[in-house]
């Protein structure tokens, strides 16, 4: 699969393996959260990303397949205080989450509280040690270029996983400028996920492009539905 703007080649089997299938709204229930996990099923997307809440459904939905469960953690805020966040990562993991993103301290980071930042990080990354792997969330949208190469360091020297750009509620949301700056600024091993207004094939494209190891979306039935719709790839 080739993207003729970009130059970008990708073997489309490979693509719904980057994709983490989203639903975080307030209304969601349990006819939404099953569509989502049938989807996943059918695509073959690497998870379902969901509230804490919906765990134990998505676990029993999903038994016996190859999607994991990726939870939110402190979302979409980021200012809970670091014992809840833990315990909240915790009580998801030990329901069967093997994927936690959580929102790190917007405003401490902000004002330059590193320690802090890197502190609320490790509480989450201790708690699910051995259980899940944790994706931070910056919400680069409020967040200037010094900001974000700090996020990125702190994110790290905590022992996270992944850096993710945004929430999806926050202003503005994933761009490939983001993408390419959070690239450079972790280690080889740390992932990049671009999350936030990732609705269509060709930005799907653009972010795995610019480094992103997976992709957050609530449209990943329209990306694959736009794969299959092009002559192109």
């Amino acid at each position: 699969m080739a993207d003729g703007q970009s130059g970008i080649v990708l073997d489309a089997r490979k693509l719904p393996s980057y994709i983490d299938h989203t639903l975080l709204k307030a209304d969601a229930n349990e006819t939404s959260v099953q569509k989502l996990c049938v989807e996943a099923l059918n695509y073959g997307f690497y998870s379902v990303c969901v509230n804490g809440v919906w765990v134990p459904y998505c676990k029993n939905t999903l038994s016996g397949s190859q999607v994991r469960i990726s939870v939110v953690c402190g979302f979409p805020l980021g200012a809970n205080d670091s014992a809840v966040k833990a315990y909240e990562a915790a009580k998801a993991a030990e329901a069967g989450a093997n994927e936690i993103d959580m929102v790190l301290q917007i405003g401490q980071l902000m004002e330059g509280k590193e320690d802090a930042v890197r502190d609320d990080i490790r509480a989450v990354v201790k708690a699910v040690e051995g259980q899940a792997i944790v994706k931070v969330i910056f919400e680069t949208g409020f967040l200037n270029v010094e900001q974000k190469t700090a996020a990125c360091r702190l994110s790290e020297e905590a022992g996270a996983h992944y850096v993710k750009t945004s929430t999806g509620f926050g202003p503005g949301g994933a761009t490939v400028e983001d993408i390419r700056l959070m690239r450079s600024k972790v280690s080889p091993s740390i992932g990049v996920k671009a999350s936030g207004g990732v609705r269509d094939l060709q930005t799907a494209l653009n972010m795995i492009e610019a480094g992103a190891t997976r992709l957050g979306t609530s449209s990943g039935v329209a990306i694959m539905n736009g794969l299959s719709d092009s002559s192109s790839y």
